[in-house]
């Protein structure tokens, strides 16, 4: 029976792979990989044979046609991306959606995601959130941060290294120096860290020791009055 799987893989230790990750990679007809020369690796780690597609933002709006119809020709195709949940900052909306608008069958495997344990490493709220992804570059960057700034919930946000001093100094800007922040950099991995502290001191920090590696930032909501008071007490 045809079938599209979605398939998360490790953001860093190979250990986060699951058992049934593995088995669908292997039972699948077509893998269709980000990046099959990062993939590449992770099969050849798992001990995979299952023959690659390359499916990345830059031709995924013409390569679902054709992927829908070998779906619908019975085949069953996994979808993975670099690291990480497919969909979620990464390519694979645009085939999920096709797939459900063709009555085809999409299952998702629980697994890695890097901003789940940034959130809950943070000590910030975690009962309500927003995920903000990559804020844009520069068209509509200012008019999200006017709306970032009466957000009560707790905000998730996707930083590149080089972008993440521009970023605090923008939470200061916008937020408050106070505005509780927490970074999250090479979660899962070797050199894996959080810092925690108010957007000005977070800043500090990068300063003086520049950002490497994947990075999750998770910002707390704006307060309420009543909670400023309470705090203030």
């Amino acid at each position: 029976m045809s079938k599209l799987y979605i398939v998360p893989t490790p953001i860093g230790n190979l250990d986060d792979m699951t058992f049934r990750a593995i088995r669908v990679l292997k039972e699948a007809d077509l893998i269709l990989a980000e990046d099959t020369r990062t993939s590449g690796k992770l099969l050849k780690h798992f001990e995979i044979s299952t023959h690659m597609h390359s499916h990345h933002m830059h031709n995924e709006h013409k390569t679902v046609e054709n992927l829908i119809t070998r779906l619908k020709g019975g085949e069953t195709i996994a979808l993975i991306s670099d690291a990480g949940t497919p969909a979620i900052s990464d390519p694979g909306f645009l085939l999920t959606r096709a797939c459900v608008e063709n009555g085809i069958e999409v299952d998702c495997l629980p697994g890695a995601t890097a901003f789940v344990p940034a959130l809950v490493n943070s000590g910030l709220p975690n009962d309500k959130f927003i995920f903000e992804g990559f804020l844009p570059d520069k068209k509509g960057r200012q008019t999200r941060y006017l709306a970032l700034a009466e957000e009560t919930r707790t905000m998730i946000l996707y930083v590149s290294p080089h972008k993440l001093l521009k970023t605090l100094a923008e939470f200061i800007q916008y937020f408050g120096a106070d505005r509780p922040v927490s970074v999250s950099r090479e979660i899962s991995k070797l050199h894996e860290e959080t810092i925690r502290g108010t957007a000005e001191e977070v800043l500090k920090h990068f300063e003086a020791k520049p950002p490497k590696g994947e990075i999750v930032v998770v910002v707390g909501g704006k307060s309420s009055e009543k909670e400023k008071k309470s705090k203030d007490e």
